[in-house]
């Protein structure tokens, strides 16, 4: 009722079709080149499936996807479930000797192809915002996936045209991923030859048992992690990959389901680490672009590293879908009927007018409209 991933690379094309069950955040990481993906309860209605042909069944792990097969096969279907799920076909990948001139042919794309959407937006918020000064020596923390695997090649192609000095450190923590997961991120690093220093953390486990926001928690240990480690390392910046898509929809969130106005700053001042900032080079750089030089370079990311979502017990499951993507997803129809709405709502915060604003918060304080109203 299974196959492997090295089974399958053996059968004949055209004799099988790929279904893609994972859900669609799962999906947006990276995929199996020519699986169809949908849901699991659309298969034998999707107009894309085949049923005539073997139909092997992929998850995140093989879980809940040999269950699926299992099903079909009760049906009559001839299907199999990919042992091991995407997961085991990415390690697959990224353990295949890369091609002599890979890393380069990555970079040179940077240089030519993605250079207006991707390199001159990197160098843009860079100028903006003041990210890097002279003398700064930065930690460029890597956590496996496509935003920060490309901020690591970005800063690596900026020391090649820097006007002054500073320094860079690549930096990976384990906070206790999958040995999958655990291996990917060591092969992406060698294949685009990305120097990274590795350190372990018990955070996965330390929040694990933790039923009250252990996401909010997990993000706090990881990010002090980062910073102590960093610091040894004698660094006085970490560089983290957000981007403009999070920025829009970090705002989005702070309004629909925090009450509150604010955006993810594209750079700050550790509170509890003194010396010590946090800087955001992707902030002006689009998720879109980025998946499209992923694709383009044939790169294949871990999909999530989190110990409470690295399961298929979240495939397809409608509860376990984030607000983030519940934001997405609402900017997605918004943009049908406005192409606009991205660029405005980032700039809505950069044109906040506080005379029509009741109260606002600074540096702790609230301030009301009616202190002044009548003066």
């Amino acid at each position: 009722m299974e196959i492997t991933v090295e089974e399958l690379k053996k059968l004949k094309e055209g004799s099988y079709q790929l279904l893609d069950i994972r859900n669609e955040l799962e999906a947006s990481y990276g995929a199996i080149p020519g699986a169809v993906h949908l849901s699991r309860d659309a298969i034998e209605s999707h107009p894309a499936v085949d049923l005539s042909r073997k139909l092997v069944i992929c998850c995140s792990r093989g879980q809940f996807s040999l269950e699926v097969a299992e099903e079909l096969a009760a049906q009559g279907y001839d299907a199999v479930s990919l042992s091991g799920g995407y997961q085991a076909w990415l390690l697959s990948q990224a353990q295949e000797e890369p091609e002599q001139d890979f890393a380069k042919d990555v970079e040179q794309s940077l240089r030519k192809k993605f250079r207006k959407a991707i390199w001159c937006k990197f160098v843009k918020a860079i100028n903006r915002y003041e990210l890097v000064k002279e003398g700064d020596r930065i930690a460029v923390c890597i956590s496996g996936g496509k935003d920060s695997m490309l901020m690591a090649k970005l800063f690596q192609e900026l020391k090649r045209h820097n006007k002054f000095e500073f320094e860079v450190r690549y930096l990976v923590m384990d906070p206790g991923y999958s040995p999958v997961n655990r291996q990917v991120i060591e092969d992406n690093a060698r294949r685009l030859h990305v120097p990274v220093t590795i350190f372990e953390s018990d955070i996965f486990d330390s929040v694990y048992h933790i039923e009250k926001s252990p996401c909010y928690l997990c993000a706090r240990m990881r990010r002090g992690h980062l910073y102590h480690y960093a610091q040894e390392l004698g660094c006085n910046k970490i560089a983290l990959g957000h981007h403009f898509d999070d920025v829009i929809e970090t705002i989005l969130m702070g309004m629909l389901y925090g009450s509150q106005v604010q955006t993810m700053m594209p750079k700050l001042h550790s509170l509890n680490f003194e010396g010590m900032e946090l800087i955001r080079p992707l902030y002006l750089v689009r998720e879109e672009d980025i998946k499209a030089w992923r694709d383009h370079n044939g790169l294949h990311f871990i999909q999530c590293a989190c110990k409470f979502t690295d399961t298929c017990t979240t495939c397809d499951n409608e509860e376990s879908r984030s607000k983030r993507l519940e934001v997405k997803e609402l900017i997605r129809e918004l943009k049908k009927k406005n192409p606009y709405v991205e660029a405005n709502i980032f700039k809505s915060v950069e044109n906040v007018n506080l005379d029509t604003v009741i109260a606002y918060k600074q540096k702790g304080k609230k301030h009301h409209f009616l202190d002044h109203y009548d003066e």
